[in-house]
């Protein structure tokens, strides 16, 4: 991990205003060099470190004490929920904003709900995720306009809200296990990644079979594949 401090001054003569310190946590390598090449571009930004699993991000926090942090949610050996709420329970102040390529109308409030200060999707301008960044970084909340409509009336319906979207049905935890079925994890794979014993993580499908109102765990693999695969094909 390379560390980021250096000073530069700018064509007055005069000393910049100090950047913000950025860890990327990315499993793919193509998308932390284009997000560094996209920060390091600012001045008042500069990345600090990146990591690729859940592991080498938390020990990247404590030893290059970033000033925010960039997550995923699908990460080597974890994922971005787990992190999220780790980071969030030893660091109460660390502005963390999460950028996926999974559906921000399935995923941008419940990984505000684990702790993270904003949730931008992939797709999105360079321009928009650097007011996303800023904003997390000033202490802000940041999520698009079609999420915080959906926040707001959510809201104002007073709980009342049904969403017609089976997936909604499920918990942080029960999302994350269809998630790594449709990835083609096994259930022992999936329980090493979360650290979660087999027998739990079976339970977990039995639920998410019931709430999807599905009868076998062909089915369920089907549902799980095709789902994530739909993810994907969105994300493109």
């Amino acid at each position: 991990m390379q560390s980021a401090t250096s000073v530069r001054k700018d064509s007055t003569g005069t000393m910049p205003r100090a950047r913000h310190r950025v860890l990327i946590v990315d499993d793919h390598p193509i998308v932390r060099q284009g997000l560094r090449r996209l920060i390091d571009q600012e001045e008042d930004l500069a990345v600090c470190g990146e990591a690729e699993s859940t592991r080498e991000a938390k020990a990247a926090i404590r030893e290059l004490k970033p000033e925010a942090i960039i997550v995923d949610i699908s990460l080597k050996q974890g994922d971005g929920i787990e992190l999220v709420k780790d980071a969030r329970a030893h660091y109460p102040s660390l502005p963390i904003l999460v950028l996926s390529m999974h559906d921000e109308t399935i995923y941008a409030e419940r990984m505000l709900s684990a702790g993270a200060n904003g949730y931008i999707m992939k797709q999105a301008a360079s321009d928009q995720f650097l007011v996303a960044l800023r904003r997390v970084l000033e202490g802000g909340i940041y999520v698009s306009e079609v999420v915080g409509n959906s926040m707001i009336q959510k809201f104002a319906s007073g709980g009342a809200y049904i969403s017609a979207n089976p997936i909604d049905r499920l918990s942080n935890r029960e999302l994350q296990i269809l998630h790594m079925i449709g990835r083609g994890l096994s259930t022992r794979q999936a329980a090493e990644a979360l650290n979660l014993s087999v027998k739990t993580v079976e339970s977990h499908r039995q639920r998410i079979k019931r709430k999807l109102n599905l009868a076998t765990g062909s089915q369920l693999v089907q549902y799980a594949v095709n789902w994530f695969s739909g993810r994907e094909a969105g994300a493109a």
